[in-house]
């Protein structure tokens, strides 16, 4: 239950006493609500709440929980979010396996005019299509796109909106730490992450958490320049844990051209589709 106790005690600080009808002055030395306060306006005990914010109160009920997300002025994410976390100790769910049906792989090699790619839960890249690959200037599978933003300098550059990606991407893997949270390969990459980056430590112990489904996404290619584009996320049914990103450009736009550009410098590929085909293929020798 420590990260419910950590998510409740980052939420309470947060909140102004003004919005939720305390009156403060200049000697109110607390950033946010007090314990107390919150235990009054949720209508609870102040030895429960407290308890709940040491890790030692278990399985609140959902009115408690309901009343808490009302105090805290969750939204549905962080809604959700707070619910998984006081229900850790009653469920695990498993995480995802992470292999990719030849179906799947077929769909994406047909998206061929933006670039597209199927993540996981981790921000491991599955699979991604031809112009993903010449986005990235990289192979698809074994990329993690977390390490991407925040280890490797060099590519840094690549995002042109650096910082907000880096609040996606913890945002992102703060909600599925509460999903699988007996995930080995997830904590060791957070782990990871957390001692290769002061940004990310910083970032991760705000407990903050997004659900990024659409919104625009900005690169920097180094061979054409700004592509300013539109990315759109799919869940896929019966693949827990996996999303279809697709990311267009508006018709007619610079960043239209641009992809145009892209794809005619790497038309001298062997394989229209050599990210997908190879994947393709490596699942068929594995079966």
């Amino acid at each position: 239950m420590d990260d419910l106790a950590g998510f409740l005690r980052t939420r309470r600080s947060r909140v102004d006493p003004a919005v939720v009808g305390i009156p403060t002055d200049s000697r109110r030395r607390v950033e946010g609500l007090r314990r107390e306060e919150v235990a009054h306006l949720s209508g609870v005990s102040v030895d429960y709440y407290v308890r709940l914010e040491q890790g030692r109160a278990t399985q609140p009920s959902e009115q408690v929980l309901d009343a808490l997300a009302r105090v805290l002025g969750l939204d549905e994410t962080e809604r959700g979010h707070l619910f998984r976390l006081a229900r850790q100790r009653r469920r695990h769910a498993k995480a995802p396996a992470g292999r990719v049906r030849p179906e799947l792989l077929r769909v994406l090699a047909l998206v061929a005019d933006a670039p597209a790619l199927i993540m996981d839960h981790r921000l491991d890249v599955l699979a991604g299509n031809h112009l993903a690959r010449l986005l990235f200037g990289r192979p698809m599978p074994g990329l993690n796109t977390a390490r991407h933003i925040f280890l490797e300098e060099a590519e840094r550059g690549l995002y042109a909106d650096w910082e907000n990606c880096t609040l996606d991407v913890v945002g992102h893997l703060r909600l599925a730490a509460g999903k699988y949270p007996e995930d080995p390969r997830l904590a060791s990459l957070i782990g990871e992450l957390a001692m290769g980056s002061e940004r990310f430590r910083r970032l991760w112990a705000r407990a903050d958490v997004r659900a990024r489904t659409h919104g625009r996404k900005a690169y920097r290619h180094p061979l054409v320049g700004l592509l300013e584009l539109h990315q759109e996320n799919f869940a896929l049914p019966n693949e827990p844990g996996m999303e279809l990103l697709v990311l267009s450009a508006a018709p007619g736009s610079p960043t239209e051209d641009g992809l145009r550009l892209l794809v005619s410098l790497g038309a001298d590929s062997d394989d229209a589709h050599p990210t997908v085909n190879t994947e393709i293929r490596r699942q068929r020798a594995g079966s």
